[in-house]
């Protein structure tokens, strides 16, 4: 039999500065109105940071109306320096001295339109830029059809950064149906995923919770979601599901909103970590010898992929 080649080992969280931290879940209501949508999340960023968050969290698609007939129009260059969306939020990191991940906003480059999270620090600079990996398309006859590659282009590389808290795996909304993301991350040394989502009342109701708390478990970290807020006036056939929730190693719920306009904050405790994979060392357990995460890009870069 041919030798089974073996993955590079799991990296163990870095040292963080600190220890324990509050982290805030931005729900927030979007209106088609992009400046009256920046000015919202700059003062629940602010209240935020006001409140003892560390680090703020935001939705996916927070500055516009998550339509696909839409979402070319608000499309900001963010290389190019021309997003006044991320300028603001690198604003207020800077002048709060805390790390932001913000939700996503439709990033244009290249004549290509991405679903783009950017991981800003206290110094207010881009740490790291997560383009959504998986598009999600849903076809059921009479409820909701959505092929989302119809306007975005699908992003190549996961986004993993060390951040004054520790360090961070990046993913958006269909991204958390993908197991192998989670323990690429959780392989490079991530205490926490947080996921900017958009689920809708059909995949909401059954799904929401079971992601969440799935990611969590396998992997033995912290997980956070980000929803918009859900307006039940919105002449919309995507109807959001809300429910932006903090959940622990074990999948306990630590923080959890509504399907309403809200700010809810959560403390990480990162010890906890530590605790749970020395009393249940599910690593150690793991059969290498009969499956195997091939972590395509870590294998060619070396553990310098591990952080962005």
């Amino acid at each position: 039999m041919a030798a089974v080649p073996i993955s590079p080992s799991s990296l163990s969280p870095p040292q963080a500065s600190i220890s324990k931290y509050k982290v805030a879940l931005c729900q927030l209501p979007v209106s088609p109105r992009k400046e009256e949508n920046i000015a919202r999340a700059r003062a629940s960023v602010d209240a935020a940071a006001a409140a003892g968050a560390t680090l703020v969290v935001l939705p996916e698609i927070w500055n516009c109306p998550y339509s696909m007939e839409t979402l070319p129009i608000y499309g900001e260059d963010i290389d190019g320096g021309a997003s006044p969306s991320i300028s603001m939020l690198s604003e207020i990191a800077s002048r709060r001295k805390i790390t932001i991940v913000g939700g996503s906003i439709p990033e244009k480059s290249s004549g290509q339109l991405f679903n783009t999270c950017c991981v800003i620090g206290p110094d207010g600079q881009i740490k790291a830029k997560h383009r959504k990996l998986h598009l999600f398309e849903i076809d059921i006859p009479g409820n909701i059809t959505l092929r989302e590659s119809d306007t975005f282009t699908a992003g190549q590389e996961p986004a993993i950064v060390d951040t004054d808290v520790g360090r961070i795996g990046i993913g958006i909304c269909h991204d958390i149906r993908f197991p192998e993301l989670a323990m690429l991350y959780r392989s490079r040394g991530a205490h926490l995923i947080c996921y900017p989502s958009a689920f809708n009342m059909s995949t909401g109701q059954l799904l929401w919770d079971l992601m969440q708390k799935s990611r969590a478990v396998d992997n033995q970290l912290f997980v956070v979601t980000c929803s918009p807020a859900r307006d039940p006036d919105a002449e919309s056939d995507y109807m959001i599901w809300g429910h932006s929730s903090l959940i622990g190693p074990l999948g306990e719920v630590i923080a959890t909103a509504g399907h309403e306009e809200a700010t809810v904050i959560g403390e990480i405790d990162l010890s906890i970590i530590r605790t749970i994979r020395e009393n249940l060392p599910l690593e150690m357990q793991s059969r290498d010898d009969l499956y195997q995460l091939v972590d395509v890009r870590r294998e060619s870069a070396g553990d310098n992929a591990c952080a962005a």
